[in-house]
């Protein structure tokens, strides 16, 4: 039996921290995300992304089209256990096109890892993916990345984080000296010098305990020149920073901040270090008749993810199911509210990427797949008492709008079982107008679209073409007058379509004639953003 399993099953369970990682894309989320398993033994050889051949790979990217491509386009989960600590690590896509997919994982963390690439400091999607963390609470812990490339100052960038944030940084280690001059780091929590190897360059050298930044054993490690450098930055840094509150960080109001470079493995055992020290362990989640505790000892949970074919020999779909309280065991009945009736979990499993075993026990924190054959849908709760409905997974709009073509339409079944699959996974939205045969897709950004192509004719061997819809804006209807949703629906139908849940939604040729429609119907409520229920 593996660790994973051991620690689902002993009488005194590891303590659980999960965490996503979240960034812009390029910043070394993925990269950061394999040295972690790496530093932890969960791995014996780190992936690159951007790997030769299938020599190496990286874990995370998992998916033909993101090896090939060197980027994330799905979330992917990975535990492992380091001490008494199991850590549930959802290593999350980047690029904007595949944001909703982020802000979906993000209702099932507890805290997380923003990464910064040291020459660009905040760009725009790290800001957008920081936001969503502010309006859940979720705690973030910093680490600026590519210190040993050329890049900006460590404290122009700890100014950026607190003027942009509007957050309190406390960094934890100090470079010593960047790109072309980096010679390690300075560890201000453990006082020890983590001294780069010039050797071949590529990895951590030793890891010196010093009396502090005075001690005469840097002078004899390190250049003079670097060491005066280190002193006067690391005293100034010091004292311009806040010391480490944790219940500032808790709150949201200060990170910690690690300097490092994933990819040369320096800073990556501190900051796995600081995760398990400060990260927060599972706490209360929301839902409509009160935020359930994880010591509530009732089983629950919460779907934030489908994901279809992980295993294209056996066309599988794995809900990814947040456990809240209670203790999952193999074989339970749980209630799904939807439903109105209890499923059986007979065969919950735990993930590394794409790797998978059976977990005999699962607790709040945790994060287990759940095979079946369609029956869950993100939002969906499962739970022993049955009442309970968690709240806040968000559905966006799609900002592009395009029709189906299939080349082959002796396959239109097939197409449409592909397409359903994939929206119950939220890599597009489906609608189906009111009038006409020709499906539309709904995306966010065109990436998506690539994606979606190469996946059908992957799994599905289905070769699809998109073509200019009618339509770029899709909007959810609801009203309190359900006779006015009606009168809608009838004297508008050709505007009309349902989306893949059944849902009644407006398509609109623009967001002028969007508004121009919103003023002649007060009474109807146009959503560009809905909570899954």
């Amino acid at each position: 039996m593996s660790e994973a399993v051991l620690a689902r099953t002993d009488s005194q369970p590891a303590e659980r921290r999960t965490f996503a990682i979240i960034s812009h894309p390029d910043a070394g989320k993925t990269t950061l995300t394999e040295k972690l398993l790496y530093s932890a033994g969960a791995i014996h050889e780190a992936g690159e992304v951007r790997a030769r051949g299938d020599r190496r790979r990286a874990r995370s990217d998992w998916m033909a089209i993101e090896q090939q491509r060197g980027i994330s386009v799905t979330s992917s989960v990975m535990t492992f256990e380091v001490g008494n600590i199991l850590f549930n690590l959802l290593d999350t896509p980047g690029h904007q096109d595949f944001s909703e997919d982020t802000y979906r994982t993000l209702t099932a963390v507890d805290s997380a890892i923003m990464v910064i690439d040291a020459a660009k400091g905040i760009e725009a999607q790290t800001r957008k993916l920081f936001e969503v963390c502010r309006l859940r609470n979720i705690p973030i812990v910093t680490f600026v990345n590519k210190v040993d490339r050329e890049g900006l100052s460590p404290f122009a960038l700890l100014d950026e984080i607190a003027e942009t944030l509007q957050l309190d940084v406390s960094p934890r280690n100090w470079p010593i000296g960047m790109g072309g001059l980096f010679h390690g780091l300075y560890d201000f929590a453990g006082e020890r010098l983590l001294l780069a190897d010039k050797s071949d360059g590529t990895a951590p050298g030793r890891i010196v305990p010093v009396g502090g930044m005075d001690d005469a054993q840097l002078d004899a490690l390190l250049p003079a020149d670097a060491v005066a450098h280190l002193r006067e930055e690391g005293e100034l840094a010091r004292a311009a920073y806040p010391e480490f509150d944790l219940n500032a960080f808790l709150n949201g109001d200060l990170t910690p901040v690690f300097f490092g470079s994933a990819l040369r493995e320096f800073g990556v055992d501190q900051l796995l270090e600081g995760l398990g020290a400060f990260a927060p362990a599972p706490g209360p989640q929301p839902a409509r008749s009160g935020p359930v505790a994880p010591s509530e000892p009732r089983v629950s949970g919460f779907i934030f993810k489908v994901q279809a074919n992980m295993d294209p020999n056996h066309r599988d779909r794995i809900a990814f199911m947040r456990v809240c309280s209670g203790a999952l065991k193999r074989g339970m009945k749980l209630t799904n509210p939807r439903l109105g009736k209890a499923i059986s979990i007979q065969n919950p499993i735990t993930f590394f990427a794409r790797d998978r075993e059976l977990a005999e026990l699962a607790r709040p924190g945790d994060i287990v797949g759940i095979p079946n054959h369609g029956t869950l849908r993100v939002g969906d709760t499962l739970s022993e008492r049955g009442d309970i409905a968690f709240t806040g997974l968000p559905d966006f709009a799609p900002e592009i709008l395009r029709r189906v073509r299939l080349d082959d339409p002796m396959k239109s079944k097939q197409m449409r079982k592909g397409l359903s699959d994939l929206a119950e996974e939220g890599v597009i939205r489906i609608f189906k107008p009111a009038i006409g045969s020709n499906w539309i897709v709904g995306v966010v950004g065109a990436l998506q679209l690539d994606v979606l192509a190469t996946r059908m004719e992957a799994e599905y061997g289905l070769k699809l073409g998109f073509e200019a819809s009618p339509w770029e804006v899709a909007r959810w209807i609801s009203s309190e007058d359900e006779a006015e949703i009606k009168r809608l629906m009838a004297t508008h139908r050709s505007s009309m379509a349902e989306d893949g849940d059944g849902e009644p939604v407006l398509m609109m040729r623009n967001e002028w004639e969007m508004g121009r429609f919103a003023q002649d119907w007060p009474k109807i409520r146009f959503a560009s953003v809905r909570e899954r229920s």
